[in-house]
């Protein structure tokens, strides 16, 4: 397995990432998963982590597929992967009911790991979206989408491992991704991992405790 568990992967991905450093940026981590792997970047780039809060929108019956993905927000931006919708029979009805059950879900993280912590400027820095992994890739592409309203200078995606076909289709979502490890042939991202435990909301919350929201002065 490439990663002993998501700090090991952080680590290697802020290797990767050492060059940014020089630009100040701003690390965003999609939670829950992506938060260990973020806060090692965060560490070693000196610079401040916050959270991108998205969901991804399953199929009904097989809710590691992603049929979509929404990004918080005053306006939430919605994702669709019309290829699964289709394929799986999904009606609009359902499609909808998904939806707002993850923004319930994204009203109560918000409410849980920021409640009124400061945010860092987005416009015009470097901004590095993480996550502990990509699959289909709707998640990173609508938290790609959303931050672009935000007007960063450069949107970096930065991911341990990726399915190829995913990669290729995220070309043009950001500015530049920087992948560890890609596959042809893809599985679930927990087989990547010896240790893919299930990140709990007081895993998060002290991750985010311990790294500021803004660059130190």
């Amino acid at each position: 397995m490439p990663f002993s568990d998501r700090a090991d992967a952080g680590r290697r991905l802020a290797k990767a990432l050492a060059n940014y450093k020089a630009e100040q940026p701003v690390i965003l981590a999609l939670p829950r998963g992506g938060v260990p792997v973020a806060a090692e970047i965060a560490t070693a780039l000196e610079a401040p982590l916050d959270l991108v809060l998205v969901r991804k929108i399953g199929v009904p019956f097989q809710s590691e597929l992603a049929m979509g993905a929404v990004v918080d927000g005053k306006m939430p931006i919605v994702v669709r992967n019309d290829d699964v919708i289709a394929s799986c029979g999904v009606s609009e009805q359902d499609f909808s009911a998904a939806r707002d059950a993850q923004l319930v879900e994204i009203e109560r993280r918000r409410k849980l790991y920021l409640g009124e912590r400061e945010h860092p400027e987005l416009k015009e820095r470097t901004v590095i979206v993480v996550d502990d992994g990509m699959a289909t890739g709707a998640t990173a592409r609508a938290a790609l989408r959303a931050l672009r309203l935000h007007h960063p200078r450069k949107l970096v995606l930065a991911v341990p491992v990726a399915p190829t076909e995913s990669l290729v289709s995220l070309k043009g979502a950001a500015d530049a991704i920087v992948c560890l490890e890609e596959y042809e042939d893809f599985g679930a991202i927990g087989l990547f991992y010896a240790d893919f435990h299930q990140v709990s909301d007081d895993e998060v919350i002290r991750l985010l405790a311990q790294h500021p929201p803004t660059n130190r002065p």
